[in-house]
């Protein structure tokens, strides 16, 4: 199972046993960080690169990895999403890189299965 399949994989059966817990607070998180994304002021494309950004600098690699994703689904770039992840680790700093690594191996995984 590649890089990609682990995580997607992993990432929908536990959210499944989330929602199987029909939590409503949980629920309605899980319903903004959906409808956050969607487009408005800002489109898709913006909206996908600030939350890897984001992302990033908060050192989240499951973050990243969905946010990758989106990114690849959408279209975006390797110059984008590179440039993206370069102003991350500017303002998150040289802690940062080792997720900037994973997030690097995550993207040419999304590229190999295209």
């Amino acid at each position: 199972m590649t890089l990609v399949e682990q995580f997607n994989q992993y990432r929908s059966k536990m959210n499944e046993k989330i929602l199987e817990a029909d939590n409503l607070i949980i629920k309605r998180i899980f319903n903004l960080d959906t409808n956050a994304y969607q487009a408005g002021a800002l489109d898709v494309r913006a909206k996908e690169l600030i939350g890897l950004t984001c992302s990033l600098v908060l050192r989240c690699d499951d973050c990243v990895r969905y946010h990758l994703g989106k990114c690849h689904e959408i279209k975006l770039t390797t110059e984008e999403v590179h440039e993206a992840m370069g102003v991350a680790t500017l303002i998150g700093g040289t802690i940062v890189i080792p997720h900037l690594r994973r997030a690097f191996e995550y993207w040419e995984a999304l590229q190999k299965e295209a």
